[in-house]
């Protein structure tokens, strides 16, 4: 194990999210720094190469500090580190076909959220709808592919890391606007519910988490954010 993780983060970005679960999956510890992307600090940018969140340095034994960005290769590492007794079993199989497989639906997680992120700046409710028959069309493929509990059957693995984000923004749009995505789409609805559950996926965020995304959507003045916004006058 390395000496020190410091996970650099945001509190609303799903990609950290991802981290964090694979990380409280193998019981890692590390030390979370958030960060505001909209004025990102200097000693970030000089470490991050992409400017974008999660990085990962990794302090060695030696104290030399390397640095892993990109949330799937972040994931990946995690897993491999936290591989042995203490840790418990892999969350990517090590067979080559269901590892590809696997990956390849990892990927697939963060197409979802590009459609999540059509579906919330989305203008007009012409736009919005468009966004919501992609996105519903998307997860009924992926629910397809799910063998329960959990993507893979019993094992929790890194699909389920990767998705658990993106269904966190739905049950957030389901519960405050009621939009809702998976009424129709049974086994994604299922499996949904159960990483909701999931006490690291519950912890990958704050408990401030859904009125940050509230306010974050609001302020973009899109179709959903004036729904969260009316909802939330009906409600107050």
């Amino acid at each position: 194990m390395p000496k020190h993780l410091r996970l650099i983060s945001h509190k609303l970005c799903p990609y950290v999210q991802r981290a964090v679960i694979v990380a409280r999956e193998k019981g890692i510890d590390f030390e979370r720094v958030d960060i505001d992307l909209a004025d990102k600090p200097d000693w970030f940018l000089r470490i991050s190469p992409t400017g974008k969140v999660p990085v990962l340095e990794v302090t060695d034994d030696d104290g030399a500090v390397h640095v892993l960005f990109e949330s799937a290769v972040i994931a990946e590492y995690l897993d491999e580190i936290g591989a042995n007794e203490s840790f418990g079993e892999r969350l990517l199989p090590i067979e080559p076909l269901r590892k590809a497989r696997e990956r390849a639906f990892v990927e697939l997680a963060s197409t979802v959220l590009g459609d999540i992120a059509r579906l919330y700046t989305a203008s007009n409710a012409h736009a919005f709808d468009d966004a919501l028959r992609v996105l519903a069309d998307r997860l009924a493929n992926v629910g397809n592919e799910v063998v329960g509990p959990w993507f893979a059957g019993d094992r929790f693995g890194l699909v389920d890391a990767a998705f658990a984000p993106a269904f966190r923004y739905l049950d957030v749009f389901e519960r405050r606007a009621g939009v809702n995505v998976l009424d129709r789409l049974p086994k994604a609805r299922g499996w949904a519910n159960a990483l909701l559950k999931r006490p690291s996926v519950i912890g990958a965020v704050g408990t401030d988490y859904t009125d940050r995304l509230v306010d974050f959507v609001v302020a973009k003045n899109s179709y959903l954010g004036r729904l969260l916004g009316e909802h939330a006058l009906q409600a107050a």
